[in-house]
């Protein structure tokens, strides 16, 4: 195992951790439709935890030497991370109607909630 585990571990939890707070909170200002969602650092700045977020997983892969389509957990985590995305950007910017956006914001949240505990267990099938 690299001597940098440690710190891209701890880099990609907290980016984590960043992306899943960014992203209830911008949530939360679309159920209110806040006009702060407009400002050019919350559109901009969810970009940037993410890539840190991807590159950092990226490095994780190589160094624990366990890749999608290899692993079966790993495998589940990147599906639930595309639809994760998929809902995300319904429910923040296309969604058509609230309800929607709404729907869409709930269904994310639990690919959040099911990736995390993927993440966990190291099980496709968390809670067999």
């Amino acid at each position: 195992m690299s001597e940098y585990y440690p710190l891209i571990k701890h880099i990609h939890l907290t980016s984590v951790t960043l992306s899943i707070l960014f992203f209830v909170v911008r949530g939360a200002g679309m159920l209110v439709d806040a006009e702060w969602l407009q400002k050019k650092l919350v559109r901009v700045l969810p970009h940037i935890i993410d890539t840190i977020l991807l590159a950092s997983a990226i490095a994780l892969t190589i160094i624990l030497s366990q890749y999608p389509f290899v692993a079966d957990w790993l495998t589940a985590k990147v599906i639930g991370l595309f639809l994760y995305i998929g809902f995300g950007t319904i429910a923040l910017k296309r969604g058509k109607t609230k309800a929607i956006r709404i729907t869409a914001f709930i269904l994310a949240l639990c690919c959040v909630a099911y990736v995390l505990s993927v993440a966990i267990t190291h099980n496709a099938l968390p809670w067999s």
